[in-house]
């Protein structure tokens, strides 16, 4: 007998996401990696038409793990347990496709995003930027499960997780952790660098603070490029009010630098990557714009 929707969600995404608390928050960062959830459910992989190493090609693979280390230095880490494919909360809640599904969408739905066009809505219909994730039409009601026993949750602990930091400090920075194909399909790409930051063009957080990740990362030979071509998403453009003390910056990290793209494995540089990325976030820290950070934090 197959699951429902919602007993698949119960019983595979239980629980859904995790946050790695640190015992004390010493430092005004939170830490969020939506995309590098590997839990595929067993009602999505009957529907798909795709194989599930296909499937993994939209994933953020070990995002969460190359940032293991920041509740070590007081910050907590937030990161999905189920995949970007089956539900992205990088979107808003109702980016849905009309093409997607069988029935009539609620009034509230936003069909006409540029997202939702492309095929990557809060359900996305394609991997890989062309291939169909679906044998057939989905129903509704099997979208706003996952909505609403996962996007929603999700982003009330985003919000909770935030809102702790900003009673502490009196400001909060989000950094939302992503990683980025090697080689893009599309034609006129001329490869990647190797991190992308982004902070929607500078009104997600402060060009201070987007700069001093980036001279951080580029002291340590990295090449880095600025909102181009990954400026930010939903939770980018959502949570970013710097003129209310909240920062929100993205990173995009070249998987080539820690991973083999083709097995799905760790490589060689995971480790090295891992402690660059350490050697960013402490040099961030004392950078904050309007933060008076203990010494002992700091160190």
């Amino acid at each position: 007998m197959s699951l429902s929707e919602a007993e698949a969600i119960e019983t595979e995404l239980n629980p859904p996401f995790f946050v790695a608390r640190p015992g004390e928050l010493k430092v005004p960062l939170v830490f969020n990696s939506p995309h590098s959830g590997r839990i595929y459910p067993s009602t999505f992989l009957a529907a798909s038409r795709l194989d599930p190493h296909t499937l993994r090609r939209s994933e953020d693979s070990f995002v969460e793990e190359l940032f293991g280390f920041v509740p070590d230095l007081g910050a907590p880490l937030l990161h999905a347990h189920f995949p970007r494919a089956y539900l992205d909360v990088n979107r808003e809640p109702y980016e849905l496709d009309p093409v997607l599904f069988r029935d009539g969408l609620p009034h509230y739905a936003n069909t006409q995003s540029v997202r939702v066009v492309g095929g990557l809505g809060t359900i996305a219909r394609i991997v890989s930027e062309s291939d169909e994730i679906y044998r057939e039409p989905l129903s509704v009601e099997a979208a706003l499960e996952r909505i609403n026993r996962l996007y929603t949750p999700y982003h009330e602990t985003l919000s909770t997780l935030l809102l702790e930091a900003k009673r502490e400090f009196g400001l909060c920075v989000l950094i939302d952790c992503h990683s980025m194909p090697s080689n893009p399909v599309a034609a006129q790409s001329m490869g990647r660098p190797d991190f992308v930051l982004g902070d929607r063009f500078g009104t997600s957080c402060s060009g201070e603070l987007t700069r001093l990740a980036a001279s951080q990362l580029e002291a340590q030979g990295y090449a880095v490029a600025l909102n181009k071509p990954y400026a930010g998403g939903y939770i980018t453009e959502h949570y970013g009010r710097p003129h209310k003390a909240q920062h929100v910056l993205q990173i995009e990290i070249n998987r080539a630098l820690y991973m083999d793209e083709t097995r799905f494995e760790k490589s060689a540089g995971f480790e090295r990557l891992r402690a660059s990325l350490e050697t960013m976030v402490r040099g961030l820290v004392p950078g904050i714009p309007g933060l008076a950070i203990p010494r002992a934090a700091a160190e």
